[in-house]
């Protein structure tokens, strides 16, 4: 079993773990596919979940790791004869599979991922009450992979294995695992997450049945957040998930820092360009600066730059948004942006402010100043 007395890098800030989670939406197609190989009694041993970040490919693995634990499958010994073939991979919360899972406490599931900094009880003391992480999956925590797959051989029942996520694993960590997709231990399933499966090791990708996620619409996204707690208002859920495109984890973000109405403020700034409202844009810097303010500045740039992409997005196509995440947003938008030259104004407006704030990044630039200078900058593309 995976040691729980760490913080968990897999968790995002304000959200249930993936874990936690009872359902899995959005992802039927890829969930009818691992069903179907279950159902034929030749379960491939290693599976690689692929997708943006935060569209629910842990969520999706806890389920299939719920699903694998709480339903017998045939095997080469026809030990559980014909088994039934499930139409989904849900398992009641209160199967004992899944109480077990929730606290990672069941036998059968073994959990890799970052660990704390430092290899000595103080150092691992140390990181939990910093919160420090290693930023990458090393080769011990396979060790203590391979250690757990040999103790727990014995009993015959199934494993399941979940690597949160592949792309963290260190170049010996990668290759131990490949090890194990090349020699795979007996009745013991492999769930590899990976953001960026273009950076894993070819031959890792190679032994592995790949799932690709895509983002979440609109109805799913609502019945995601309401699953996670999100507290957003009724009828929000198509602007969250256009804001975030369609990933969860970022939605999460966007309500736990209010970024809608973020959002809807820069837009309200923009409006007035080339001549911005002054009172609202120095409102809005002051409230990036200071000291814990840190992820509302990194959310108001990344806010920025979509912003300016739906505007020039706008002069190309001569049409406004499909959905407006600010009042009036299109009659906005076509005004800044009127034809394909205002856009390339606003594509060349875009990478300058964006090079001044990564450099005012770096040289440690008051927050207030560096969002006034951007939102100036921009402005004057109109």
């Amino acid at each position: 079993m995976s040691d729980d007395a760490l913080p968990e890098p897999d968790r995002i800030p304000g959200a249930p773990h993936p874990r936690e989670a009872d359902r899995v939406f959005g992802h039927d197609a890829e969930a009818a596919e691992f069903l179907a190989g279950h159902a034929s009694g030749r379960l491939h041993h290693g599976w690689l979940l692929t997708g943006p970040r935060g569209v629910g490919k842990a969520t999706l693995a806890w389920a299939m790791a719920r699903f694998l634990l709480a339903t017998p499958q045939a095997d080469d010994d026809g030990l559980f004869g014909a088994p039934p073939a499930p139409d989904t991979l849900h398992v009641a919360p209160d199967h004992p599979v899944a109480r077990r899972v929730r606290a990672l406490s069941d036998p059968g599931v073994f959990l890799l991922r970052r660990g704390g900094a430092g290899t000595s009880e103080r150092d691992r003391e140390k990181a939990v009450q910093e919160g420090r992480f290693s930023d990458m999956i090393r080769v011990d925590e396979v060790r203590k992979l391979r250690g757990y797959l040999a103790l727990s051989a014995t009993d015959g029942g199934r494993r399941v294995v979940i690597v949160d996520d592949a792309d963290a694993l260190n170049t010996q960590a990668a290759n131990a695992i490949l090890k194990m997709l090349e020699e795979p231990p007996a009745r013991t399933t492999m769930l590899l997450i990976s953001h960026q499966p273009a950076g894993l090791l070819p031959t890792i990708r190679s032994r592995c049945r790949t799932l690709r996620l895509s983002p979440l619409g609109a109805d799913d996204m609502a019945r995601a957040l309401d699953q996670a707690g999100a507290e957003i208002a009724p009828g929000d859920a198509p602007a969250f998930a256009e804001l975030s495109a369609g990933s969860v984890g970022a939605a999460m973000r966007l309500a736990a820092l209010d970024g809608l109405t973020l959002y809807r403020e820069l837009v309200t700034v923009l409006a007035g360009a080339p001549a911005p409202d002054r009172a609202h844009l120095m409102a809005l810097a002051d409230s990036c600066a200071g000291r814990g303010r840190e992820e509302r500045l990194d959310l108001v740039l990344t806010l920025l730059d979509l912003l300016a992409a739906r505007i020039a997005r706008t002069g190309v196509t001569g049409v406004g948004p499909a959905l407006d995440l600010a009042p009036d947003e299109g009659v906005v938008l076509r005004r800044l942006a009127p034809d394909p030259a205002a856009a390339r104004r606003w594509a060349q407006a875009v990478a300058e402010t964006g090079a001044r704030a990564r450099h005012a990044r770096a040289v440690n630039v008051d927050a207030a100043a560096l969002v006034t200078d951007l939102l100036l900058g921009l402005s004057r593309a109109a």
